[in-house]
Parts: structure tokens; C-alpha cells; sequence
């Protein structure tokens, strides 16, 4: 007898865990039990960055179009041939300049527009008090030179770092297209400092520092 209640004890526990393991059939259970979706901070960064690169195109495209409403302005004051021969030739380049980022824009699926540049917006305007408070002649030479100079490495700094969100991001075209402008600022910035070690900062020094000769 006490075998028999044993075994009976046994198939009791064994029907137990085999309800236990069957598949839930309540709805709010099963919703429960449902795989939840896990958002990647590593996917939710890179969204982040796509809209700050996108953002920071829209700058510089800003910037860029003001430049090149501003560099006639530059090329008319300018006495030295040679800088003005030398902004006169950035004009045509910035004005490339622009198409490309209008390429840039169209690769990411974007519209080309701009934001206003606060910082490229300040530079111009330390260039038109350089205008307003100098003569013509090599001191206002040497001031062009100067604005343009701070001009060209925001430009510098601004292009290399769209350059490493672009690699970052995966976008290659872009990376080529930013690339190709990068090294072109880099060469505007030689130029003008050629112009500026050649006779217009020693034309200046001269104008301003000549000594008073006594009688």
C-alpha cells in the first residue's frame, strides 16, 4: 500500500511541472513574456552625429555664400596686384566651393541651404572695420591680408572636422568631396601668407614706423 501511495505521489508531481511548463495563453502574460526592443546608444549616436554633420554643412554652406559676396569687396581695396590677383583666384575657388557642398547635400539626401555662421559672420565684419579704418595703400593691404588669414583656418578647422564626422559616419563621397576642399584651403592659407612676407608687410612697416628725423 504505502508503495502504491507513492507512486501515486510521483505521477501527481510530474503532471505538475508539466502544466507548469506549458505556453502561456493569458493575453497580458504573453505581452509580459514579449521581446522588448532594445535601442542601441551606439545607433542613437550615430543619428546624433548624422544631424550635427548636417547641421555644420548648413553652416559652412552659409559661409561660404557670404564669402563670396565679400571677396569682390576685398579684390577692389587691395593695392598689391599680387593679393588681389590672390583673392580674385580664392573667389573662383569658393564659388566651386559651394557647388560641392550642394553635391554633399544631394548625396546625403538633403536640401542645400544654409544657417546663418555667427562665427564666419563676425570674421567679415572685423574685415569691413579693416576697410573703414585704413587708407588704401599697404597697411590696408597688410589688414586684408590678416582677416583673410583668420578667415582661412576657421575654413581649415571647420573642413578637417567635417572631414572625420563624414569617415566616421561611412559617408566616402562626402569624405573625397571635403578632402578635395580642405587641401584647398590649405592652400589659400600659403598664399596669402607668400603675400604677406612679401613687400606688403615691410611697405606697411615702413609707412607706419619710419622715424622722425630731427633738424
Amino acid at each position: 500500500m504505502g508503495a502504491r501511495s507513492n507512486n501515486i505521489n510521483n505521477t501527481l508531481k510530474i503532471i505538475k511541472m508539466k502544466n507548469s511548463e506549458k505556453p502561456v495563453t493569458n493575453k497580458a502574460q504573453a505581452q509580459d513574456k514579449a521581446p522588448q526592443l532594445i535601442v542601441s546608444p551606439a545607433a542613437d549616436a550615430a543619428t546624433e552625429l548624422r544631424d550635427f554633420f548636417i547641421d555644420s554643412l548648413k553652416d559652412i554652406y552659409w559661409a561660404e555664400n557670404a564669402l563670396v559676396t565679400a571677396l569682390p569687396k576685398m579684390v577692389a581695396n587691395a593695392t598689391s596686384p599680387h593679393l588681389a590677383s590672390t583673392i580674385k583666384e580664392h573667389l573662383a575657388v569658393t564659388r566651386n566651393q559651394v557647388t560641392r557642398l550642394e553635391t554633399i547635400f544631394d548625396l546625403l539626401g538633403e536640401k542645400a541651404e544654409g544657417k546663418k555662421c555667427e562665427a564666419m559672420g563676425g570674421l567679415l565684419k572685423e574685415g569691413d572695420s579693416i576697410l573703414e579704418e585704413t587708407a588704401p595703400g599697404p597697411v590696408r593691404d597688410a589688414g586684408i591680408i590678416a582677416a583673410s588669414q583668420k578667415i582661412e583656418h576657421y575654413e581649415i578647422a571647420t573642413y578637417g572636422t567635417l572631414v572625420a564626422f563624414a569617415k566616421t559616419l561611412g559617408e566616402n563621397d562626402a569624405v573625397k568631396l571635403l578632402t578635395q576642399t580642405l587641401a584647398e584651403e590649405k592652400e589659400a592659407d600659403m598664399l596669402l601668407s607668400d603675400a604677406a612676407y612679401s613687400a606688403v608687410n615691410f611697405d606697411a612697416a615702413e609707412n607706419t614706423l619710419q622715424p622722425d628725423i630731427a633738424e
